[in-house]
């Protein structure tokens, strides 16, 4: 008599194997993860947005970034401001290996903020923080109606303080008067740059204009207006809001300085709804 021989499938990893796997501090970068200038910058963010949201799904104790509110709606953990700070991404190259080592701070009940130190065989390149908050959809399927939520939080928290999240709160409620050297409260338009988003490249999965396109949307009109500007050393954005599918933005250079190389900009709806506030130094600007 003899036994037949079943050949189970070897279990694969589970979400949170996976998830520390994606947390891993070393990189080794190619052709994805640069651009003309060395390290892509909408590479970076996306690979950093991702972090933040795995890093809080273990924060809050969970084992993927399935956030829910309350009552089982889908939550989203919206990007409200990003800094990028000391930026040379002019020396990273082909086959380097990219160390990013990451910390996550609750700054208050609603918003998280993780830091992100970048550096190539010892050397800073960089350093990034990001601030989420909570979202969700009040009205099915409706991006412009991306409102608020809270959702449980670990027991103990404690909260740190946060510049930039300050900052973000200044820029929402008005009472930031200068950021970079400019007013923040400036409407005078000096030239106008109107783009077109694709759903199937510029959008995400949740169906939101993903947050790191709009820096690159703001890089693609000040390439237009400045055929000379060189990478980004530092810079600023907060998110004000969302568009629709098949919705066009309009990227306004509100003022810039040629001696400090500084720009400050805005994202638009044809409406004239502000949805994003940036603030960007780089290494050239003519």
């Amino acid at each position: 008599m003899s036994a037949a021989l079943l050949d189970f499938p070897p279990t694969g990893p589970s979400a949170r194997d996976l998830m520390e796997r994606a947390l891993d501090p070393h990189m080794l970068l190619g052709m994805p993860h640069l651009n003309g200038n060395g390290l892509s910058e909408t590479w970076l963010m996306k690979e950093l947005g991702h972090r933040h949201w795995l890093m809080l799904a273990c924060h809050l104790g969970i084992d993927n970034a399935d956030f829910r509110t309350a009552d089982g709606e889908e939550a989203y953990a919206a990007i409200c401001a990003t800094s990028l700070t000391d930026a040379r991404f002019d020396l990273v190259q082909a086959n380097n290996i990219l160390t990013i080592h990451s910390r996550l701070s609750a700054v208050s009940r609603t918003r998280t903020s993780t830091r992100h130190e970048l550096s190539v065989h010892g050397r800073s390149v960089g350093a990034v923080e990001l601030i989420s908050t909570f979202v969700y959809r009040t009205i099915k399927d409706n991006n412009h109606s991306i409102a608020r939520v809270t959702l449980p939080e670990p027991p103990g928290q404690r909260f740190q303080p946060s510049l930039l999240a300050q900052n973000a709160a200044g820029i929402r409620n008005g009472r930031l008067a200068t950021h970079f050297g400019f007013s923040v409260l400036a409407n005078k338009v000096l030239r106008t740059f109107r783009f077109d988003p694709s759903a199937s490249q510029e959008f995400n999965g949740a169906g939101l204009f993903y947050f790191a396109e709009y820096q690159a949307l703001a890089d693609r009109a000040l390439e237009n207006w400045f055929p000379c500007k060189g990478p980004a050393v530092r810079k600023d954005v907060f998110f004000l809001g969302n568009i629709e599918r098949n919705e066009s933005v309009f990227f306004d250079l509100v003022d810039f300085s040629d001696e400090q190389r500084t720009v400050h900009g805005q994202l638009r709806r044809e409406n004239g709804k502000v949805i994003a506030k940036i603030f960007g130094t780089w290494k050239s600007l003519c």
